[in-house]
């Protein structure tokens, strides 16, 4: 299946600018279940996107979206995260701009690892409701719970939209790099030190349950007082113009299939992205 239902020409790999990798794994989640699923829900729901990005005024998929097979089901969390790793790795020395869809949150340790270790001095932004800084959880240091203990083990972290967590986690909470959700939701003013806060080169992280559950519900862990659509498009669009982006995932979809509108907002996020990403790019092709 691939993102967009988009004609061969547009999806074909080898020219492709942009190699979205589906990892639709759930062997971690601790409430509700099936964010295996979420992969093909974004997909299939991105089927019925209009192309033509109004904000941007740009067409994203003419760089080229190439949508690889999922990786393979594999029930343990180390050696998923150490398969992704390598397979993102591979991606990322064929020139892809690597997008990883999921699956729930551990499935971004891999591709974060394989980014930082091509971009040595990356820093990680998260959009989560959760600090997720555990150092182990339910007997895996891969848990869901334990994904920003593990990036900040390989570079600096800035979360945004923070509004759970335990106790235990303060010590690992990045000095000045909290945005908590009742400090930003419904705020201006916090945009830019977030983003000072962030080193040249970045991989963005998005759980969707950062977003308010009003706006996504089909989520993992949802988290009453989260974030809002526009506002975090106008925050991620400034982030996108004052950094090298180098790749982002979109995580904890659980679809529900008597209510698609969190799967359309997913493949929606990431068609934005894609927009905020290759701007400069599509408007010379437009030329």
């Amino acid at each position: 299946m691939q993102y967009g239902d988009l004609p061969r020409e547009f999806c074909d790999f080898n020219s492709a600018r942009v190699a979205i990798l589906p990892i639709p794994f759930d062997g971690t989640s601790t409430w509700i279940k099936g964010a295996d699923q979420g992969p093909t829900a974004l997909l299939e729901a991105s089927a019925n996107m209009e192309l033509y990005d109004i904000e941007t005024d740009t067409e994203p998929y003419r760089i080229g979206i190439h949508t690889l097979a999922p990786l393979p089901e594999l029930f343990a969390p180390d050696a998923m995260v150490e398969a992704s790793q390598a397979r993102v790795t591979q991606l990322l020395e064929a020139g892809k701009f690597v997008v990883t869809i999921g699956g729930e949150h551990s499935v971004s340790i891999g591709p974060i690892w394989a980014h930082a270790d091509r971009y040595p001095g990356m820093s990680v932004l998260q959009l989560d409701a959760h600090t997720d800084l555990r150092d182990e959880y339910e007997g895996s240091p891969y848990n869901h719970a334990c994904v920003m203990a593990r990036a900040q083990e390989r570079c600096p972290i800035t979360q945004v939209g923070i509004r759970s967590m335990d106790a235990e986690e303060k010590v690992r909470l990045p000095k000045g790099g909290v945005f908590w959700a009742h400090e930003v939701v419904g705020q201006t003013g916090w945009e830019q030190r977030a983003i000072d806060q962030l080193t040249k080169d970045v991989y963005i992280t998005i759980d969707l349950d950062g977003f308010d559950p009003g706006l996504v519900p089909s989520t993992g862990t949802p988290e009453p007082g989260g974030l809002q659509w526009h506002p975090t498009l106008a925050f991620l669009r400034q982030v996108f113009a004052q950094r090298h982006v180098v790749g982002f995932d979109i995580v904890e979809l659980c679809p529900n299939p008597a209510a698609k509108a969190s799967d359309f907002l997913a493949a929606k996020l990431l068609y934005r992205l894609l927009a905020f990403k290759f701007r400069r790019e599509l408007r010379e092709m437009a030329e």
